[in-house]
């Protein structure tokens, strides 16, 4: 059974030749400044919006030892209090159909700590389908070689993050698996029930990315608790806060188990939908990120 590319069209071009020029585009003008990535954090939302933001985490990513493709996405629409896997064994793109990984798979399931997600809740999802073309465009060398493991991560408490952190860390120890954690950044407008405005910082859309910038500093300590902190005082609408939860606890459960191991976390791009500068005006920002593990 296979996942169908259910935003091709609308939220990205189906047509496989025009949107590989489009990736191509957007990963040659982005700079390689902190690779090579063994997790990424980048934007899900329309590629017309965040395509290009997007790149500066992708072009971090080296495919010649990757094998699986691990993609961690919030769940927007279908409400879970866990992680969920997927019921199909390929997600198609316009580009090439990715096969799911059902050895990890069984792993994971084996822990009873991971639900189960229907296909038309997984068809119905954007957050992890916004990344596939990216990846199977960037692993393009290793096509029929790698696999994927989607991962549909839902309002999960901090105490369970830090459980799923546990649980995922050996595959983060391992060189041959990358990580995608999927999050788009400040929601803001009436339209998302969030107005945070620190007139000292100038305009609303300054005010916003100042917001922002302060979360991505706190992402790059790698502390869970700082960042649950920042969350609790700002109540940010970062939608992948939680998948963002789980790396910092998969990275400090593996940090912690091997002293050796010295992880950096780097953002490398920053993008607003809009430049907003009225109460009536909305925006959505954008922001990629790259870990690097050294021993």
């Amino acid at each position: 059974m296979s996942r169908q590319a259910s935003h091709a069209g609308s939220w990205y071009t189906e047509n496989g030749a025009t949107l590989a020029s489009e990736l191509s585009n957007w990963l040659q003008r982005a700079s390689e400044s902190h690779a090579p990535a063994r997790a990424i954090i980048a934007p899900h939302a329309g590629y017309s919006y965040c395509g290009e933001c997007g790149a500066y985490a992708y072009k971090q990513v080296q495919p010649e030892r990757i094998k699986r493709v691990f993609i961690l996405g919030p769940s927007h629409h279908y409400y879970l209090k866990n992680c969920a896997l997927s019921c199909v064994e390929t997600y198609k793109t316009p580009l090439y159909d990715l096969t799911i990984d059902q050895q990890v798979y069984s792993e994971l399931r084996s822990t009873g700590a991971f639900g189960k997600m229907g296909k038309d809740a997984d068809e119905a999802e954007h957050s992890i389908e916004m990344h596939l073309p990216y990846i199977a465009h960037v692993m393009q060398s290793r096509r029929g070689e790698f696999t994927i493991v989607p991962i549909l991560v839902g309002s999960t408490e901090p105490d369970l993050e830090r459980k799923y952190g546990e649980i995922l860390a050996p595959y983060l120890a391992n060189p041959e698996n990358l990580f995608v954690v999927s999050s788009d950044f400040c929601h803001w407008g009436q339209r998302f029930r969030y107005t945070y405005y620190d007139k000292t910082k100038g305009k609303i859309y300054q005010s916003i990315e100042d917001l922002d910038r302060q979360g991505m500093q706190v992402i790059e300590t790698l502390k869970p608790a700082d960042f649950y902190d920042y969350l609790k005082k700002y109540e940010n609408t970062i939608c992948g806060r939680h998948p963002i939860g789980v790396l910092l606890n998969m990275v400090a459960c593996l940090t912690a188990k091997s002293p050796g191991v010295k992880a950096a976390l780097k953002f490398t791009q920053y993008a607003q939908s809009s430049k907003v500068t009225s109460q009536a005006d909305s925006s959505v920002s954008y922001a990629s990120a790259s870990l690097t593990l050294q021993s």
